[in-house]
């Protein structure tokens, strides 16, 4: 019997770039197949050639062992293959049922729509994937998980028996990441194959069959999961073995205390919390999803209103009531959202860095002087190795960790020496991460000092010096760097400790 879907030779070119050589892929019935790679490995291109959004060069695509043409994503989903991308293409207003039935709505001979039919069937599809959710409830009210498993519903709708999931856990708590795996498994029993597309290494061994891995947009190797440890796929990722992601802690003291807010109170009867952040440090904002790590963070710069609060800034007191105080008085802020919040993305990387900080680059006459700001730029784009063909390059064209980078490099150009990193590693791949947490530290040895929070356990103990630990809004211990472990973060993050930090 032939396989569900193979990828023969599939190529790829844009100007100047050869993007897939000659890319193989197979899977098969009711299997889970992992594809890994690097971010601008080639896989968001293989899947878009997959889906019909992009045609390739060269190679065919084999469903059931008949070759495939597809000229649009209509075609791709005609053919069996669903795919569920990281931005999600749901109607926020619509309700689930509106939503799965979108384009192929059920209706008599009069064209009215058969209302009870779509939703027993909608229902009939999430009883099969195992959950229940209001499914006349409009989509902008359901959590991240719902809207995924809404999406898959969609896939479901239409037949799919190949489903495509692409990073589908980056903004999924645990629990709904487990709640996603056994849907997963149920869509396996049932003779469905998935491809699942992902950057927590160890989701593959909890759910995986096999494993594709792509580098520099080539095959690396096939393997099963069984035959496989985590090592050896970053090797395989990288073309290296990654001794240890994280830059060494210094051995020196902490410098001078930078920044110190006291009393921030958010909300009214909410908790009182204080804190202090010292040249030279990564200070760790840690807890479980919901615990208001970001929250506190949004109101010392003034992003979120707050009760009240104080905050005295290298000796000084000053005012933040809004993110252009913040951005005054040197504070920068990583957004957790990159894409939305942090760039914008049609612009190019000069664009990008420069955009806080125009007034730097006007000459005598008040314009704007081109070649001082390109200049400045490039000299930004080599110190955080910054990959891209040139400073005009569009930053919608950047890997995930490079679009961090341009983010750090603008709050470096304003001179900012307090930056705020909101998950600074989502999204991107384990060989980004490194550089990452080798420029944060890099960074600190400068003199800057960082506050980061994270969702991810092991960053937060192989980077941090010091550990500010949430639990339902509250800073309930900060852990100094002897102290900073698994146990201990986690003790104090599910509230099993009656300390409180005023």
């Amino acid at each position: 019997m032939s396989s569900l879907l193979k990828l023969e030779n599939i190529c790829k070119r844009y100007p100047g770039v050869q993007a897939l050589k000659a890319i193989n892929l197979q899977v098969e019935r009711g299997e889970i197949h992992a594809l890994l790679g690097e971010n601008g490995a080639g896989k968001s291109t293989l899947m878009k050639i997959l889906g019909g959004v992009e045609h390739q060069d060269e190679g065919q695509i084999l469903i059931d062992g008949q070759v495939q043409q597809f000229a649009t994503y209509r075609d791709a989903i005609a053919a069996g293959i669903g795919i569920v991308f990281q931005e999600f293409s749901l109607i926020p207003y619509l309700t689930a049922v509106e939503n799965i039935f979108l384009g192929h709505e059920l209706s008599n001979r009069f064209g009215l729509l058969r209302k009870r039919e779509m939703v027993e069937a909608a229902e009939a599809l999430f009883k099969r994937l195992g959950v229940s959710i209001d499914l006349q409830c409009a989509v902008k009210h359901l959590s991240v998980a719902e809207q995924q498993f809404v999406e898959i519903a969609k896939a479901l709708a239409l037949d799919a028996r190949l489903l495509v999931l692409d990073e589908p856990t980056a903004t999924l708590t645990p629990s709904e990441a487990e709640l996603l795996f056994e849907i997963m498994r149920e869509l396996k029993r049932q003779g469905v194959a998935v491809i699942f597309i992902s950057h927590h290494l160890e989701e593959i061994f909890q759910v995986c069959d096999r494993i594709s891995v792509l580098r520099d947009g080539g095959n690396v190797g096939v393997t099963d999961v069984a035959d496989s440890d985590i090592d050896r796929l970053v090797e395989m990722m990288v073309g290296r073995r990654l001794q240890s992601s994280f830059a060494p802690k210094p051995t020196k003291a902490r410098g001078p205390l930078l920044l110190e807010v006291k009393d921030i109170q958010l909300v009214r009867n909410g908790p009182h919390n204080s804190f202090q952040l010292h040249k030279g440090e990564i200070l760790g904002f840690a807890g479980l999803v919901g615990s208001g790590r970001t929250e506190l963070a949004l109101g010392m710069m003034g992003a979120l209103p707050s009760v009240s609060k104080e905050v005295w800034l290298r000796g000084e007191k000053v005012t933040l009531d809004d993110p252009a105080q913040a951005l005054a008085h040197g504070i920068g802020l990583l957004p957790e959202s990159r894409k939305s919040e942090g760039l914008i993305t049609d612009f190019s990387i000069r664009e990008n860095i420069s955009l806080n900080n125009l007034p730097k680059y006007q000459n005598a006459s008040g314009l704007i002087d081109k070649a001082k700001e390109c200049a400045s730029v490039e000299n930004l784009m080599r110190q955080l190795s910054i990959k891209a063909p040139s400073g005009e390059s569009r930053v919608f064209n950047l890997s995930g960790g490079n679009q961090q980078k341009v983010v750090i490099a603008r709050w470096i150009n304003h001179q900012c020496d307090v930056l705020v990193f909101d998950e600074p590693t989502r999204g991107i791949d384990v060989g980004a991460k490194a550089q990452i947490y080798t420029l944060m530290r890099s960074l600190t040895e400068q003199g800057y000092a960082i506050i980061m929070i994270s969702s991810e356990l092991p960053e937060i103990i192989g980077m941090c010096d010091r550990v500010a630990v949430f639990h339902k809004g509250a800073i309930v211990k900060v852990l100094e760097a002897s102290a900073v472990n698994p146990q201990e973060v986690m003790r104090h993050a599910t509230g099993g400790s009656s300390e409180y930090v005023h």
